[in-house]
Order: C-alpha cells, then sequence, then structure tokens
C-alpha cells in the first residue's frame, strides 16, 4: 500500500523544503489527521488544525515511512534504530531532537 506524503516536499524520498539533507527521508503520520508529513513545519503551513502527540502506548502505530523504499514501520522501531529496517537507508540521527513534538514520551 503506498501512503500519500504530504506538505512541501522537494523531492519523491519525502525530503521537504525545512528539512532536505540526504539522511531527511522520512515522514510521519500526524495523530491528528492522519496524514504523512516530512516535518511538523510542513503540518502547521498546510493544516488549519494543532498536531497532536502519539502517546506512548500507541507508538506500535505504523506512523512512519521511509521516503527512499515506502516501507512503514512502527514509532517504536524508528526510534529504535537509525536505519530503514528494509533498506538499510540511514535516517537523521538528529530527528531525535524533534520527537517531543511528535510523540509523548
Amino acid at each position: 500500500m503506498t501512503h500519500q506524503i504530504y506538505g512541501l516536499t522537494v523531492d519523491d524520498e519525502s525530503r521537504c523544503k525545512h528539512y532536505d539533507t540526504p539522511l531527511d527521508i522520512i515522514a510521519i503520520k500526524f495523530k491528528c489527521c492522519k496524514k504523512f508529513y516530512p516535518c511538523y513545519k510542513c503540518h502547521e503551513e498546510s493544516e488549519n488544525h494543532d498536531a497532536k502527540r502519539w502517546h506512548s502506548s500507541e507508538f506500535n502505530e505504523q506512523a512512519i515511512i521511509c521516503g527512499v523504499c515506502k516501507h512503514t514501520m512502527s514509532i517504536n522501531d524508528y526510534m529504535l534504530k537509525e536505519v530503514c529496517p528494509k533498506c538499510d537507508s540511514r535516517f537523521n540521527h538528529r530527528c531525535k531532537y524533534h520527537h517531543h513534538l511528535y510523540f509523548k514520551i
């Protein structure tokens, strides 16, 4: 199943105008609207509602997509790895500094 990635993307691997390094290849499904966005800034600029964060009890939700191979993974799986479990593409390890914007830990 392919998921649409919303927001201000600049390529087909889910990089956006805000985060576009070679490692910025994931998109996150926002709890509030169930849409995948590359980042919280894209969500803010595209939606007219506040973002809701995923609670730790919901971390089995398939809410992360690899922009390279389009594999979806759980929040738990994403938080434990820095590479896609399917294609081994490396994720931006600095994304963890924004986890508090997406997840209630």
